[in-house]
């Protein structure tokens, strides 16, 4: 090592020694302290206790954070915490929201990565008769004051707003992989996220304890919350068709349908050679934000991976559940490119929706402003990905779903 390297080095290791100090990442200091600022106790169901113990310690022991990503995620796992509180506070202060407040077949869109699903989700969003949830609600959902609801609302836009600012300052060229807005349609992973049972951590550092504990778990728990957290939102309002999104579905089927038993999926599809190379850039983007750059070919091939169970998990709970077909349909992201009405008008007819003329020329006029980001695009070679390989490894995906694999 020459003496940059040390110089370098040495830097290093005061950053992180004098981060870990201001910002120790500890379940119990983060939990007295959201229980201080909010005078509120009770955390609801389920239970948050072991799966945030075992995610700052993987966090901890794992991550490889650096000064600003610790800092980051202490403020983000303490401003969830705040907002849990808050929440369930509201829910049991005002029961009635939930009860009267029904969630009618909603709609997943799930399947691949990386594949137009956001998109997709955007168009649907589009319809008046749909329901999205939105960054800004998802992020602050509890109203700071009972009055003013229309200033309240707008405080907490111009809040998320902020926040996004800050976040495309700190990030490297997030919107090339990921153009978020406060008024976008969110994740469902985000609203998983204030249970700390969510894939959303796991995109954004590389916590392997974390995520063996997550996969072990049973999730129905998270979509009972989810389901609450969507009648929260609804309530005072007619209940409208929520469309919701996340590719980390294709980990909990069983538990969506246990919870929603009359939603419809729609699975993207898409080149699992486009998706990786995609894919890698985005968790690129996301692990460089709050750790030390890893090393890329480990990126790639753990995405590689991934990416590779996850369809092999759809094929499994497809094929292992006929009686569910018809609740599942398929869209290529060829064809949603190519002319994403004519593929929204396929989807609501085999839904039994009707696509009244003012919805479809509202996703008209979004697809005309949609922002179409161009930058050089690094090959899976030069991610050092055997193309070769992987094209083998989603053989079966290719041929069921009828995808190219080149």
């Amino acid at each position: 090592m020459g003496d940059n390297e040390a110089r370098r080095a040495g830097w290093k290791n005061i950053g992180d020694n004098v981060s870990k100090r201001l910002w120790f990442l500890d379940s119990k200091s983060l939990f007295a302290r959201a229980r201080y600022r909010t005078g509120l106790e009770d955390f609801g169901e389920p239970p948050i206790e072991r799966p945030l113990e075992v995610l700052v310690n993987s966090l901890e022991q794992e991550a490889n954070l650096h000064p600003l990503g610790r800092f980051l995620m202490r403020v983000r796992l303490q401003s969830q915490l705040e907002t849990r509180l808050r929440l369930v506070n509201e829910w049991r202060t005002r029961p009635e929201r939930i009860a009267e407040s029904p969630v009618r077949r909603p709609i997943f869109i799930t399947g691949m990565p990386r594949s137009g699903s956001s998109f997709l989700h955007e168009l649907l969003a589009e319809d008046p008769e749909n329901r999205a949830p939105r960054v800004w609600e998802v992020m602050f959902p509890v109203p700071v004051s009972r009055g003013g609801k229309g200033d309240d609302r707008d405080r907490r836009i111009r809040k998320t707003a902020a926040s996004l600012w800050w976040f495309r300052r700190l990030a490297h060229q997030p919107d090339s992989v990921y153009p978020m807005r406060a008024w976008s349609p969110h994740e469902c992973v985000a609203i998983h996220a204030y249970t700390c049972l969510s894939q959303e951590f796991i995109c954004t550092a590389r916590i392997p304890s974390y995520e063996k504990f997550l996969r072990s778990t049973d999730l129905t728990p998270v979509y009972a919350w989810q389901k609450r957290f969507l009648q929260y939102l609804q309530a005072g309002s007619a209940p409208k068709r929520w469309v919701l999104k996340t590719p980390d579905h294709v980990y909990s089927l069983r538990e969506l349908f246990s919870i929603f038993p009359d939603a419809m999926i729609v699975q993207t599809h898409r080149n699992p050679l486009e998706v990786l190379r995609s894919s890698i850039q985005l968790t690129e983007v996301l692990y460089n934000l709050f750790a030390w750059p890893g090393n890329r070919h480990d990126i790639a091939e753990r995405e590689a991976m991934l990416l590779a169970q996850q369809m092999g998990e759809f094929i499994r709970f497809r094929d292992a559940h006929p009686e569910l077909a018809g609740r599942f349909i398929d869209l290529n992201y060829s064809d949603l490119a190519a002319d994403p009405l004519a593929a929204v008008r396929r989807v609501y007819q085999q839904m039994d929706i009707v696509l009244t003329d003012q919805a479809a020329e509202r996703m008209r006029r979004l697809n005309s402003q949609r922002s179409r980001y161009r930058k050089h695009n690094p090959t899976l070679t030069e991610f050092g990905v055997d193309v070769l390989r992987e094209a083998r490894r989603f053989s079966q995906y290719c041929f069921r779903f009828g995808v190219p694999c080149q």
